[in-house]
């Protein structure tokens, strides 16, 4: 049975769900003044939105709540905060995908102290219904059985990550993993294959060894005695 089950996010999609998200937004009669993207994961969103709604005001703030690959941080924090002069202003707050909803609220929440704007409102792709505990205003697709999503500007950083898991977690790696062997447990894990990946897979391998978290001798890949502590 597959462990985290993983749905890889094409870019195509992303331009699809993105212009959904804007006629939705369009509809409503509600047209912001400046977009902001919550960091890292709602650059491209935003970047798309701004376009479709032809708003050229854009901005960021970094709320972070998820550092690492399908495992949630003790709580969302806002890094780097700054302020500016937003009174008088429709400020629309998005994200890639909302799942406890922390980070979007905790960035709605600054937003509308810091920056004094006259109203704000927040939206996301995707809206994770059964585990959020925030509503955005908008969203363009509805989950209700819980996934990982693998967006594209995530390929490399989330593909490290599930393969550490890998290593430190399934006590089958301790004896060392052949390519085929990592290929065949990754698909059993994630319910994806590393073709999915491209060219991601052998690069993130090699990063991984190269920081030192993964070891590799006599053709097989071993957890290294500082991730197995980490």
């Amino acid at each position: 049975m597959v462990k985290v089950p993983t749905k890889l996010v094409s870019w195509e999609e992303i331009v699809e769900w993105a212009i959904g998200l804007g006629k939705k937004i369009e509809a409503s009669g509600w047209h912001p003044d400046m977009i902001v993207a919550v960091a890292r994961g709602g650059y491209v969103p935003a970047r798309l939105l701004c376009d479709y709604l032809g708003v050229t005001d854009l901005l960021s703030v970094q709320s972070q709540h998820w550092v690492e690959a399908a495992r949630a941080a003790q709580k969302a924090i806002i890094r780097n905060a700054f302020s500016i002069d937003a009174r008088g202003l429709r400020v629309l707050v998005i994200d890639d995908i909302v799942d406890t909803g922390e980070t979007l609220a905790l960035a709605k929440e600054f937003i509308g102290k810091a920056w004094g704007p006259e109203e704000v409102r927040t939206a996301a792709l995707q809206w994770i219904s059964p585990v959020a505990k925030f509503k955005p205003d908008y969203y363009y697709i509805e989950v209700k059985d819980w996934t990982w999503f693998q967006y594209p500007w995530t390929r490399l950083e989330d593909l490290m990550q599930f393969m550490e898991r890998i290593f430190k977690e399934d006590e089958r790696a301790r004896a060392g993993l052949s390519d085929e062997e990592l290929r065949s447990l990754f698909r059993e894990w994630y319910g994806v294959g590393p073709e999915d990946f491209g060219s991601y897979w052998q690069l993130a391998i090699e990063r991984l060894v190269g920081e030192g978290k993964v070891d590799f001798r006599d053709g097989k890949y071993y957890p290294s005695r500082g991730l197995l502590r980490g």
